[in-house]
């Protein structure tokens, strides 16, 4: 039935285990306090200096929300009190003032993300004021090419402010939906009805959107196979261009909000199981391609010809056809990949607000790849984006001996080649239809890292 991807119950209740989503390597996890504003600059200093510096990718992160989604594990300050976005923003525009200062002007900004928190939780004037603060201090696009895009929460917008959206250059939407059941989005305190999620996708369509996306969660407490097949139906007929359907992790004892979640109304591990397969059946036979981990787009998408080309990327904002960009994160919390480092912003408004208004860049944390950083780094992106790793030719391009270097990783690939999830060859890795499903497990055998991390406390589930 499956032509990309083959579900294979048995299989994914064995392998199922706690593990990284590899929106980077080393992951989140592995960075230290080490790591200094210093050396954060030092990496934009030497971005700068390669003989052909790329464009440049920005993430800002609005953190404020007015209302709590209990599944919600992002960093976020839930509030009514809009008026605290203002004492936010004069601090984000010092952090755009300070890194647009690190990074020439003739390096466009070919990606731009607003995520949070809730983005629409800001005024038209204040969204408008941030884009030109924005526009002021780095060189953005403006033949609406580059791929700026934007979470929304259904609930806080209307046709007019989508308008506004795309007036301000924003051309990719994605909402937040989850789940259209009332029974489960009363259980989740988030109230929002399928014709809110209809009327705002029409908007986006109307204002000449490039692409949306409808973000989905399986595993919410009182969802049911048959429940969730509604919901998948119902988003399949507002058409969006992809759709991410992402695993509940319940760790209540790392995220507060969880704790309002009775685990006696969360779906079994089983039924969790016949929940994914549904998915997977009705996107593909709704002619949708299975692009990887829990993200599937239509034929004509940006991200599956970059598969099909072999040149998908995945950053901290999921695949990515953009990877070639230094990624340059601003807000409380906002992670920057810049050359060969990443780096962290203080998670905390009161120290990011110190650190701002004392003249410092916000960084608390990061981490300075090695050279066997990078070389897992790239392997670990081509596994879980192209499915597939051309022994000679990566070993060609980091002048390694594959079979010396990585003669312990292979040993432990052969559980998996033995159960038919990768075909180990001298020329290549290949992961199988039946392993997709499980690439983070795949990927985790090459991550060198997690050996010194408690996975079940630190991580979600891969399925």
């Amino acid at each position: 039935m499956f032509s990309h991807v083959q579900f294979d119950a048995a299989l994914i209740q064995r392998y199922d285990r706690t593990g990284p989503r590899y929106t980077s390597y080393p992951t989140a996890v592995s960075f230290t306090e080490d790591f200094s504003e210093a050396a954060y600059r030092e990496a934009a200093a030497n971005s700068n200096a390669d003989p052909i510096p790329g464009p440049l990718s920005l993430y800002f992160h609005i953190p404020f929300c007015d209302t709590v989604c209990f599944y919600c594990a992002c960093n976020k300050k839930v509030t009514k009190n809009h008026s605290l976005a203002e004492e936010y923003l004069s601090r984000l525009y010092q952090e755009i003032q300070m890194q647009s200062a690190l990074y020439d002007n003739d390096r466009v900004v070919e990606q731009l993300h607003w995520g949070g928190g809730t983005p629409t939780f800001l005024s038209k004037n204040e969204m408008a004021e941030l884009m030109a603060q924005t526009r002021r201090h780095f060189t953005l696009r403006d033949d609406d090419q580059g791929d700026y895009s934007i979470e929304i929460d259904p609930r806080s917008v209307d046709k007019a402010a989508i308008q506004h959206l795309r007036s301000l250059g924003f051309n990719r939407f994605s909402l937040g939906v989850q789940d259209v059941n009332p029974k489960v989005q009363k259980a989740v305190n988030r109230i929002q009805p399928l014709e809110q999620n209809r009327r705002v996708i029409q908007a986006c369509r109307e204002s000449g959107a490039k692409s949306i996306n409808v973000d989905l969660i399986y595993g919410l407490p009182f969802q049911s196979t048959a429940s969730f097949c509604e919901t998948l139906d119902a988003v399949i007929d507002l058409s969006p261009d992809r759709v991410s359907v992402f695993n509940y992790a319940h760790m209540p004892h790392l995220f507060k909000p969880q704790r309002r979640i009775s685990e006696d109304d969360l779906p079994s591990p089983g039924e969790k199981l016949e929940i994914l397969r549904e998915t997977i059946d009705k996107f593909l036979s709704a002619g949708y391609v299975y692009v990887g981990m829990d993200h599937f787009a239509k034929p004509d998408d940006e991200l599956v010809l970059a598969q099909q080309a072999g040149t998908l990327q995945r950053n901290f904002q999921g695949y990515t056809t953009h990877d070639d960009c230094d990624l340059v994160a601003m807000g409380v919390s906002a992670i920057s990949k810049v050359h060969d480092v990443y780096s962290q912003n203080d998670k905390m408004l009161d120290g990011y607000y110190q650190a701002i208004d004392a003249g410092h860049l916000p960084v608390v944390k990061g981490v300075q790849l090695n050279f066997d950083d990078l070389i897992r780094r790239d392997l670990i992106q081509q596994l879980i984006c192209n499915f597939k790793l051309d022994r000679q030719a990566f070993a060609d391009d980091y002048c390694i001996d594959f079979p010396d270097y990585f003669s312990e990783e292979l040993r432990l690939l052969r559980p998996f080649a033995d159960d038919g999830l990768v075909r180990v060859s001298e020329q290549a890795i290949e992961i199988l239809p039946r392993g997709r499903l499980l690439v983070r497990n795949i990927c985790m055998v090459f991550d060198v890292s997690l050996r010194k991390i408690q996975l079940a406390t630190r991580f979600s589930r891969v399925v």
